[in-house]
């Protein structure tokens, strides 16, 4: 069954005051993650010049306005309420912001295939893709080229969990010479495909990353992971976090910049 158009669903809620102010942004890039459980989430669509766009709407006890983002890796729009606002406030604010939307989805990059011929950074390295069906092995590297044995069909697996194998072991490399910083633990590191958050810090000590910081350069993936280091010391973003952030690392606001203005494109690789 279609999902509903937005402007046809937002008929049928039952009327609530207006939304008094909200303001649109973009994904964080990196914070602390609570032990809360994920938001349900109710589906519908919008609207965006005659192209049917999915928005989804979580309702967040975290949540103090209400926001929302594009999901760069599977154009959609994320729609985030705090638990004092009602859907219908909600709606008409998505619907106010159409033109945000649009601007958005237009400047996404242009999404990269993992298949032969593909161009695929490696700790921003780039690197050319090349099937190789007669080879032995899995996946590695050679002169500037990714190689890939086996059948083609099995080529965009093979490659993603290399990727994920690599970023893992980048990443639990640079944990173990940040984690000399900090007195507290780490009690695990976790590397997913996540959508919002390059990488967090539970409470109890476990680390998160997203493995598309394996296709960043070398400096942001250290000063991701230096960041949730830094937060096993200090779980906010007081001057003190930031004091120590600046110690583990040379550059902070380079990385920064960086994942500012590239990040969305490493959203669009596979």
């Amino acid at each position: 069954m279609p999902l509903p158009l937005l402007r046809d669903l937002f008929k049928r809620l039952d009327p609530q005051n207006p939304v008094a102010s909200a303001g649109a942004r973009p994904y964080p890039a990196a914070r602390p993650q609570s032990g809360s459980k994920a938001p349900a989430v109710t589906p519908t669509m919008l609207d965006i010049n005659g192209r049917p766009v999915a928005l989804e709407v979580r309702v967040s006890p975290r949540a103090r306005r209400m926001l929302l983002r594009v999901d760069h890796k599977r154009e959609v729009v994320v729609l985030t309420l705090p638990r004092a606002a009602s859907q219908r406030e909600g709606l008409r604010f998505a619907l106010g912001q159409t033109a945000w939307i649009a601007a958005r989805l237009a400047a996404l990059p242009p999404r990269t295939s993992l298949a032969p011929g593909a161009v695929v950074p490696i700790l921003g390295m780039e690197h050319l893709v090349r099937h190789r069906p007669d080879a032995r092995g899995t996946v590695w590297l050679e002169e500037g080229e990714i190689h890939v044995a086996g059948g083609i069909e099995f080529l965009p697996r093979r490659l993603s969990d290399y990727l994920r194998r690599r970023a893992r072991q980048e990443i639990a490399a640079r944990v173990a010479v940040h984690a000399a910083h900090v007195t507290k633990p780490v009690k695990g590191i976790t590397v997913r495909d996540t959508a919002s958050r390059w990488g967090s810090c539970s409470p109890t000590g476990g680390l998160s990353f997203s493995w598309r910081l394996v296709l960043a350069p070398a400096a942001v993936l250290d000063y991701v992971v230096a960041h949730e280091v830094a937060h096993l010391a200090h779980f906010d973003h007081s001057p003190h976090f930031w004091g120590l952030v600046g110690e583990m690392i040379d550059d902070v606001e380079g990385p920064r910049r960086w994942l500012r203005d590239h990040g969305a494109a490493l959203h669009r690789f596979g």
